[in-house]
């Protein structure tokens, strides 16, 4: 549906992205994860024909982003950062305005209106003027105007920033929904929304394009085997210290939590270092309060792939 090819945009001297090259399959719901700064709005605002790459090409089904503009606006909905609102219009009266700007046909304006509020649960809102509407309903009206033309792709540039808890998990859901009937693009630095949304993440690095997967086989291929999470009771400095000694561990990262010290241990391909650790606690004369297996969280896939860790 969307392929992406030698991407690369300067702001100036200095390239927001360089070099990106992905593909987005018709349905997919596809996460595009990466810090503030990372290159993510610039990727979002290029696929939607907002502005034209440095070079490089998109394609649409089909279309040339640059060169058939008009006919890929037609098939995408985009809900940038800044919601695009008109406060001083209602909810119903900005929708089918943005209808009119869309060259939708009238008869199918207010149709389309009552079921995109009805989508959004905007329903006790439709005559309220959006300057009174809380951030989380702008964002549901965000959406709704995104999705008004029945567009086949919908880019979404972090939809859940700045809103309440409660609205986050709305929205999320509301995505999710949206994800079964469109391809949809989600843009946003926030690990859970990602891991709990999309199929398919790619992870973006100061302009480049740093791993491409499922979270899960991103998983599999950093880490080929699962992590040890143990809760030690003994000096932290000294606890970390003998771990990193033992053979077969790649390295430990300590957390303190609620009067527990727990102790995340990657390990080298195909090492069991569980006796290992057995030894050197009672050694120590420690305490081994628990030891179990864990798979690899996207936070810990992010934090590999996008800061320089220290073992």
């Amino acid at each position: 549906m969307i392929q992406a090819t030698g991407l690369t945009h300067f702001y100036g001297p200095n390239p927001a992205i360089e070099d990106v090259n992905f593909g987005v399959k018709r349905g997919e719901v596809l996460g595009f994860l990466g810090p503030n700064g990372a290159g993510k709005t610039t990727t979002m605002r290029i696929l939607t024909g907002f502005m034209p790459p440095t070079r490089g090409k998109v394609t649409l089904d089909g279309y040339d982003v640059v060169e058939q503009s008009l006919d890929v606006r037609r098939r995408v909905g985009y809900l940038p950062e800044t919601v695009p609102l008109y406060t001083d219009m209602t909810v119903t009266s900005y929708l089918k305005y943005m209808g009119t700007l869309r060259g939708m046909p009238s008869r199918n304006i207010k149709r389309r209106v009552e079921d995109v509020i009805d989508v959004c649960h905007l329903e006790d809102y439709r005559s309220s003027l959006i300057a009174k509407l809380s951030k989380g309903f702008r964002q549901r009206v965000g959406i709704a105007q995104a999705i008004l033309h029945e567009p086949d792709v919908l880019v979404l540039d972090e939809p859940t920033i700045g809103i309440d808890p409660i609205q986050v998990v709305e929205t999320r859901s509301l995505i999710k929904d949206l994800g079964k009937q469109q391809t949809v693009v989600l843009s946003s630095h926030i690990l859970p929304e990602v891991s709990m949304i999309c199929e398919r993440v790619l992870i973006i690095h100061e302009g480049h394009i740093v791993a491409e997967d499922t979270p899960g086989n991103l998983a599999e291929r950093l880490q080929g085997s699962d992590q040890l999470e143990v809760e030690i009771g003994g000096p932290p400095d000294e606890v970390l210290s003998e771990l990193r000694e033992i053979e077969g561990v790649s390295s430990v990262r300590h957390r303190s939590l609620a009067n527990r010290e727990v102790y995340t241990i990657r390990l080298l391909q195909g090492a069991d270092v569980r006796d290992d650790i057995s030894r050197a606690v009672i050694a120590r004369g420690w305490s081994l309060l628990s030891m179990q297996s864990v798979g690899m969280t996207l936070e810990d896939i992010f934090l590999r792939l996008t800061t320089d860790e220290e073992n």
